[in-house]
């Protein structure tokens, strides 16, 4: 089974381009979604996040908002959170390609938004990485409810820059086009991941 390693930096488009491997049949393992199911009320890491930062929690789930906005006035409360929650995701990554491997599923997926930046390379076999222009970038940031200027600097701080993840990439999809050309890319990926592994 080969399994895909998309990445990107914020607002580079990677949400709509996992959708489009998903559309061509390669199952994806969305983290931000698992992170909201894990934040959910009911959800495993509730506890772990009340714990660091009972703020944050209302009606029993995790305020996603409240928690950023602890985070940007204590920076070090991020890395103790991600200690409580990135072992959580991680789980669930396992399980999936485990009921894919179990499936017989040939190709899968998973989106990992920090694969750099947690050294999670070995866990893939191909690393795609979505970009666009940083103007781009930063538009369609700052078109997201709740962000602002400081916020998005706050993220780009923590996440390696952009032209350092394309040198590292095996394959980079740019997002800065249409839709319809970003959905080419994917389908030429996908063809070419393919036709490498039959060889």
């Amino acid at each position: 089974m080969i399994v895909l390693g998309l990445t990107g930096s914020i607002a580079m488009g990677k949400t709509e381009t996992a959708k489009m491997f998903a559309a061509r049949g390669v199952p994806v393992f969305d983290s931000d979604s698992a992170v909201h199911a894990l934040y959910a009320q009911g959800g495993s890491a509730v506890p772990k996040v009340a714990a660091l930062a009972p703020d944050a929690i209302v009606d029993g789930s995790v305020d996603r908002r409240r928690l950023a906005a602890l985070i940007q006035t204590d920076p070090s409360l991020l890395g103790r959170i991600e200690s409580v929650v990135h072992p959580l995701v991680e789980a669930m990554q396992r399980q999936f390609l485990k009921n894919a491997a179990a499936e017989g599923t040939g190709m899968v997926m998973l989106d990992i938004p920090l694969l750099f930046e947690k050294g999670r390379e070995d866990d893939v076999d191909v690393i795609i990485v979505v970009s666009a222009g940083e103007q781009l970038q930063r538009q369609r940031a700052l078109s997201r409810a709740g962000m602002t200027a400081e916020k998005l600097d706050f993220i780009l701080a923590r996440q390696l820059p952009d032209p350092e993840k394309r040198t590292r990439a095996d394959y980079v999809i740019d997002t800065s086009e249409s839709l319809a050309e970003t959905a080419r890319e994917v389908e030429r990926v996908i063809a070419d991941v393919r036709r490498k592994a039959s060889q």
